[in-house]
Parts: structure tokens; sequence; C-alpha cells
């Protein structure tokens, strides 16, 4: 079983995003899912990055890679959306990553490391509709960390928004949303 390190998105840690750490958790896994936004958590994403922009995302990153602090080294980082900046940068920068699973996001390579580390396997999930992952460049990067890791997949969903993975976001896609949770748990039973 793997040892998880999950970050919630910008809507902080909504039911859904809560719900998808427990369905790691039912498979065995072991899930930390710190709170960088002490407990709020927001309906839209117009408040949810007002609520980002007011902490700071350099302090939100640095309050994700401090919840490391203290967890074992062989941990697989996951993240959504926001969340896959401390997770992107602990998988590529902490010794001993297990794996890195990302969603709704990807960091282009040469912000936290120049490479992807040898032997970190990584999983990317984006929607062909969202926005933020197809026209910002998310899924040029995704696809940069996939091929450089040599061990990883990308997969893309037809029709689905940002955040679809979570039960309680606007974007959801139950279908979709299954077909996430059983791959990363494919991946966390593998890595």
């Amino acid at each position: 079983m793997a040892d998880v390190l999950l970050f919630h998105h910008a809507l902080g840690q909504t039911d859904g995003f809560l719900a998808f750490a427990d369905a790691l958790r039912s498979a065995g896994h072991t899930v930390h899912a710190p709170d960088l936004y002490s407990g709020r958590s927001f309906a839209t994403l117009d408040e949810g990055m007002a609520n980002a922009r007011s902490i700071g995302f350099g302090a939100l990153l640095e309050q994700g890679v401090a919840a490391a602090e203290g967890l074992p080294d062989d941990l697989v980082y996951a993240g959504f959306s926001l969340g896959v900046m401390a997770a992107q940068r602990l998988a590529q920068t902490r010794a001993g990553a297990r794996g890195a699973v990302l969603l709704d996001s990807a960091i282009p390579l040469g912000e936290f490391a120049p490479d992807w580390p040898a032997g970190v396997p990584v999983q990317v999930h984006g929607g062909e509709a969202d926005e933020f992952f197809m026209d910002e460049g998310d899924v040029d990067a995704a696809r940069a960390v996939v091929e450089a890791g040599g061990d990883g997949e990308l997969f893309l969903y037809p029709g689905c928004g940002h955040l679809f993975a979570d039960a309680s976001a606007p974007a959801h896609d139950a279908d979709a949303a299954a077909l996430v949770q059983q791959r990363v748990l494919d991946f966390l039973a593998r890595v």
C-alpha cells in the first residue's frame, strides 16, 4: 500500500476532495491531506483564487512543502490544480519520492528542478474542456513531464472541465471521475 500526501485545489477541502481522499484510504492507502486554507472552502474558483492570492501562492507552496516534514520519504505526492504546485515540487526535489499524481494542472519542468527525477513514475489527468489545463500551458507541461520521466502517463478526458474529478465542483463529471479514481488506484497499487 502507498503513503500519499494529497493537496487540495483552490476551492479548499471540499466534500468532493475529501471523498476522493477517503476512496484512496478505503483501498488501504494511507492519505495525508493537509488543509492549507485553515478550514475554509469556496463554492467558486474566483472566490478560491482570491483567497489563494490573499495568502500568497509562494506561502501556499511553502506550507505544502512543510507538510511533508516528519512524513516518510517514500511518499506518492498528489495534488488537484493549485495543489499540484506542492505535489510536483516535492516529487521533483524531495529524495525518495515513490510517485506523483497531478490532477488538472502541471508545472513546466525547470520551475522546481531541471528534469523529472529518474525512477519516479507520474500520472497526469486533465479535462479537454478545461481552459486552464488546455489553454494556459498545463497540457504542454504535462506532456514534457511524462516524456522526461520515462514512466509517465497523461490522461485527457473529453468534455471535462476544471476539477471534474471533485464531486462537489461545478464541472464534476461522474463517469470521468470514476475513471480517474480507478486509474489512480491502479497507479498506487503498482508504485
